[in-house]
């Protein structure tokens, strides 16, 4: 459909390893990080060049840096001028600010940190104490992908769901407030998204819809910490009202009893501010459960999931939606990053909303009405014809909803996603915008049982398909099976101008520079930063991190000189994964070098023999998959990041096995127990079908030898 409208509407330093280029440090500001709305629109006029004062650097998040003392010409003495060591050794997402001299930056667990943007010495470090059981309570790590600034306070979203304001010269609580409403606070909710600020007020949303939550985004007055407004992404039992009439209208397209699933639909990341049309758009999130039929049998389109909604900035009023994908049932989520620009389209120039989302089209759509100007395929697709009819609406291949043929289906791009989270950049000057791009297909099909447990993650997904699927679904031989690339991609002509070698298996944010560059990097475990010509995609310098990269860079300027900003970091140590968790910092002529990288511990197989029968290894497999894959499944992205659970020692011991599954003995690391889910012969399906994976890749690694 096209645009909808209705109405009008120091806690203590750390054990932190630093280092730097001898230089002394610079004066501070005596009233650090003053931000306000005249600051912030000046910037994206051209105001305040060197300084990066939100998540995206402007209102419009085009992640562009005005910048260009670093060029395609100078790059190649680019080098790094100093680093400083996290102390949380998970997923690192976070792009930092940069405001009058000193760099705020957010790591995993919801640690702020503030730097000197000079020497890198640690200004302060804030710990909001997250408990460590919550750290199950999300699908994806506990991550945190950046903090807002405003009038001398940096905000940060916290793990736990909460909402903290800090005093940005010392990093005190200046209050902090629960973002979950009080009827809401029996679900699992978690914040990793980065909060903004719109006219004085911290908007932010949360995280849980695989957990059965359900979706909604808040305003609180940036002083006080108060609520201003709420707006529900999905509407609750009809039988208790409805908050607006936009709510009533959203119901109309619901089916069964949703709200005893909650619906999803959470806004965890895509929250975007035009100030000319005081509008919020928000990028809403997936079903819960992602098999629709479970969540709204029969069908319907299940309004707002998947779309983007434009509410008014003061009030919180619905203004118009667009759906992208109706009737989500393939955890394509619309919370990927947007961005705003003028572009010139058919003549004339248009104020326009772009989003690359999961699902695999390039949106453009009018910022002011929400109407459709394109929507074009970017990657390759299964679920539709790649085609978008004249309502707006895709066109479904039969048998893409799973839920409803009772049948597994090859879907691409998967629930990975062809862009996830990963931010994206666009250049004034190219006229491109900057794309990480995973390429992938799997099989989805319904759940044979669906017992959905409140606090549990709940898809309502599994079972197998016939090993010759991928030969007997039309077209999915040809499907891309995996490898992630930056897209160079034109929004006007509709078109790939050129992309990278694969480079991982997962995206990596990227940066678009004056300088002529595009700045991204690579998140394998031999990980690099890269500059790359912003016009061919020829890769001009490279650095390595020694550590996986995912999060955006940012460039900023101090004293005359430009600087590179990265945030690296990616898995879990010790299982494989290198992490060496750092914030580093480039310029030309940079001399400091990274300390050398440990060796990764070696993974050995050495599981017992098979104590089951096939039967009990079947039902492993599917309370596997229905509890455990979220994390666990490298197949799932970036959800693997956490132990392969194949070559875990505790495989030889029930007893070892269910201290951690079902007694919750490393729930201080996150890893929380599921003794109210799972039984002690559940347990032992699941061991029972791990030792059988472990066996078979045993054999398959004698047989390449």
């Amino acid at each position: 459909m096209t645009g909808f409208r209705i109405g009008a509407g120091l806690l203590g330093l750390t054990a932190m390893a630093f280092a730097a280029a001898p230089a002394p440090a610079t004066a501070q500001p005596t009233q650090p990080a003053q931000v306000d709305e005249a600051r912030l629109e000046a910037a994206a006029g051209g105001g305040d060049p060197g300084q990066w004062m939100s998540v995206g650097r402007t209102y419009d998040e085009q992640r562009f840096s005005p910048l260009d003392q670093i060029d395609t010409e100078t790059v190649s003495d680019l080098g790094l001028a100093w680093y400083a060591d996290v102390e949380t050794q998970r997923g690192q997402e976070a792009t930092p600010l940069f405001i009058d001299g000193v760099l705020y930056v957010s790591t995993a667990w919801s640690h702020v940190y503030a730097f000197d943007g000079k020497t890198g010495e640690q200004l302060w470090h804030y710990d909001p104490e997250v408990p460590g059981e919550v750290g199950g309570h999300g699908c994806c790590d506990v991550v945190n992908r950046g903090v807002a600034a405003w009038n001398g306070k940096i905000y940060v979203g916290v793990y736990d769901a909460r909402l903290v304001a800090l005093d940005a010269a010392t990093g005190e609580e200046v209050w902090s407030v629960n973002t979950v409403a009080e009827q809401d606070s029996k679900w699992p909710y978690t914040i990793t998204g980065a909060p903004r600020v719109v006219n004085g007020k911290v908007v932010i949303g949360n995280g849980g819809a695989e957990f059965g939550v359900r979706g909604f985004v808040t305003a609180f007055d940036a002083e006080t910490g108060d609520v201003v407004w709420r707006f529900y992404t999905v509407p609750d039992n009809p039988a208790n009202g409805f908050e607006n009439a936009a709510l009533e209208m959203a119901a109309e397209t619901w089916n069964g009893e949703w709200w005893t699933l909650g619906g999803g639909g959470t806004v965890w990341d895509a929250i975007i501010h035009d100030p000319e049309l005081n509008l919020v758009y928000l990028g809403v999130g997936n079903g819960s459960p992602w098999n629709a039929e479970f969540r709204s049998p029969g069908g319907g389109d299940n309004l707002f999931l998947s779309s983007i909604v434009a509410v008014d900035a003061d009030t919180g009023e619905y203004v118009w939606h667009y759906q992208e994908t109706p009737g989500e049932t393939w955890d394509y989520t619309a919370t990927q990053p947007m961005m705003l620009a003028d572009l010139e389209i058919g003549g004339e120039t248009r104020r326009v909303i772009m989003q690359a989302p999961k699902n695999g089209f390039f949106y453009v759509l009018d910022a002011a009405t929400g109407e459709l100007i394109s929507g074009t395929p970017y990657t390759a697709q299964s679920w539709t014809t790649g085609e978008i009819d004249e309502s707006g609406r895709p066109v479904f291949v039969e048998g893409a909803f799973f839920g409803r043929t009772g049948e597994p289906f090859i879907v691409a791009p998967s629930a990975q996603g062809a862009h996830a989270w990963h931010p994206w950049s666009y250049s004034p000057e190219t006229g491109l915008v900057y794309l990480p791009l995973v390429e992938t297909a799997a099989v989805m099909g319904p759940a044979e049982e669906y017992n959905p447990v409140v606090g549990r993650a709940n898809t309502g997904t599994g079972g197998g398909a016939p090993d010759d699927i991928w030969e007997t679904q039309p077209g999915a031989a040809d499907l891309p099976r995996g490898g992630a690339r930056l897209l160079a991609w034109d929004p006007v002509a509709r078109e790939e101008i050129w992309r990278t070698d694969i480079k991982g298996r997962v995206g990596s944010g990227a940066l678009a520079t004056a300088g002529g560059l595009v700045f991204s990097g690579s998140p394998e475990l031999d990980g690099w930063l890269a500059a790359l010509d912003a016009e061919t995609g020829q890769e001009l310098w490279r650095q390595d991190t020694e550590a996986g990269v995912v999060a955006a860079p940012m460039s900023y300027e101090l004293g005359g000189v430009q600087y590179v900003a990265q945030l690296v970091g990616y898995g879990v140590p010790g299982y494989g994964n290198s992490n060496g968790s750092r914030l580093l910092v480039y310029t030309l002529g940079g001399t400091q070098t990274l300390p050398p990288t440990p060796p990764a511990p070696e993974l050995v197989l050495n599981p017992p023999e098979q104590f089951a029968e096939a039967d009990v290894i079947a039902d492993g497999q599917a309370l596997f998959t229905d509890n455990c894959a979220m994390c666990h499944e490298s197949s799932f992205g970036n959800r693997g990041l956490f132990p392969d659970l194949r070559y875990s020692v505790r495989l030889n011991s029930q007893e070892a096995f269910d201290a951690v599954v079902l007694a919750g003995a490393l729930e201080p690391n996150g890893m929380i127990a599921f003794g109210d889910r799972l039984q002690p012969a559940d347990t032992a399906a699941i061991r029972a079908y791990l030792v059988d994976r472990a066996h078979q890749q045993m054999a398959a690694n004698a047989a390449r030898q």
